[in-house]
């Protein structure tokens, strides 16, 4: 099903990176749980939730679309 529609990829690692900042510390200001967090570093999530991705987005101070990329299929 992926390959006929696509997907989309979920970049909180490389923007975690950028940041400098540790995963503990964006946990904290994010009011999210440290498992949660790896979940969406790993593309283990199926169900994006919009009030976790705006306290993301706020936290690492970027846009929706450079934590959310679109896949297209092959």
């Amino acid at each position: 099903m992926l390959e006929r529609y696509g997907t989309v990829k979920i970049n909180l690692a490389k923007l975690i990176e950028k940041s400098g900042m540790s995963k503990n510390k964006l946990s904290h200001r994010a009011e999210m749980q440290r498992t949660q967090i790896n979940h969406y570093c790993n593309n283990e999530v199926t169900r994006l939730d919009i009030d976790v991705l705006a306290r993301l987005c706020t936290v690492l101070e970027c846009e929706i679309g450079d934590l959310l990329e679109f896949v297209p299929p092959d």
